[in-house]
């Protein structure tokens, strides 16, 4: 019998924790009865009562797994260890606030019994604040015209991986992971389910300006070269054009030397405007810089604290 894991990793949805649990473990038992299942939780140390939820309903079903982090490991790092801590022949990725719809599990499933490695969720709406909706859209066309990898518009890292993917994530061995950029650039051939992303069912989001922009910066960092071709581009442009500008201003002022007045106002501008595009590329340049020194750190992608239902503890879990 085949095992489908479900992976939902968590933050403070002590809200959602309960009412997902049940509906995901109905989509299981009553659509897709001829598998064995897992489900585990991981959890991102919580400040509210999610904890205490997760360890009642793994002590009623013995299928339904937690793994409770140190501390907050981010957005990216937890849920991408949760799927290298699964035991099924495949696993299915979805958050915790029904934004990403149990009804999908029975598609996925379905199209990798047709030979798929890889099936994901792409999201054709959503009833979430248009502004954003608009933004992401933005951004999503502007990184695929500037990444030199094939971006996926609309995903969120929701699917369904096959095993032999998930040995691919492992031996990766890196310690910031963007998922979505993987599935594009290792991932197999993959199936691609549309589908309306519905609002939080309950709580609040949790992906403030700034979760939203280290996500942005770490794919924009990870896949393109464009920030600091730019940089170059502009730099020897400005260049140039500050040099034809100083030779101009040289020869106004030999020929006109008793009427040409320069003034403090050019060089004031010129100076500001330089100022600030060199400020701009130094941060740039941070950025990737920063990226650089995370992935040579080599730091573990999750300590755990606590696992329930696993037959191996906390602290005995593979390295990665």
């Amino acid at each position: 019998m085949k095992k489908i894991s479900i992976l939902i990793p968590c933050y403070n949805e002590e809200e959602n924790v309960g009412p997902i649990s049940e509906a995901v473990v109905e989509t299981l038992e009553g659509d897709l009865p001829e598998y064995d299942y897992e489900l585990v939780f991981i959890d991102n140390d919580s400040t509210d009562q999610t904890r205490p939820i997760l360890r009642k309903i793994c002590s009623e079903n013995p299928r339904i797994k937690a793994i409770f982090n140190a501390k907050n490991f981010g957005q990216f790092n937890s849920p991408y260890y949760g799927i290298l801590q699964v035991t099924g022949d495949c696993v299915i990725s979805m958050v915790a606030d029904f934004q990403d719809p149990v009804e999908l599990i029975p598609k996925y499933v379905h199209e990798w019994e047709n030979g798929y490695k890889i099936v994901i969720g792409i999201k054709t709406s959503s009833k979430e604040n248009p502004v954003m909706d608009w933004l992401r859209s933005c951004y999503y066309k502007l990184i695929r015209k500037l990444s030199d990898v094939e971006q996926i518009e609309h995903f969120t890292g929701s699917g369904l991986y096959d095993r032999q993917f998930i040995e691919v994530l492992r031996n990766l061995n890196d310690p910031t992971p963007f998922l979505r950029g993987i599935v594009a650039e290792l991932g197999f051939k993959r199936k691609e389910i549309p589908y309306e992303q519905p609002k939080r069912r309950a709580g609040k989001t949790h992906n403030n300006f700034y979760k939203l922009y280290d996500a942005a910066m770490l794919s924009f960092t990870s896949y393109t070269k464009a920030g600091l071709r730019l940089a170059t581009f502009f730099g020897a442009f400005c260049g140039g054009v500050s040099f034809i500008v100083a030779v101009i201003y040289l020869i106004m002022k030999l020929l006109y030397w008793d009427r040409f007045m320069a003034g403090m106002a050019p060089l004031l501008i010129g100076m500001c405007f330089l100022g600030s595009v060199q400020i701009f590329f130094i941060g740039l340049l941070g950025e990737y810089i920063m990226s650089i020194n995370t992935r040579v750190m080599h730091r573990p992608l999750v300590v755990e604290e606590e696992r329930i239902n696993f037959d191996t503890p906390a602290g005995a879990q593979e390295e990665v």
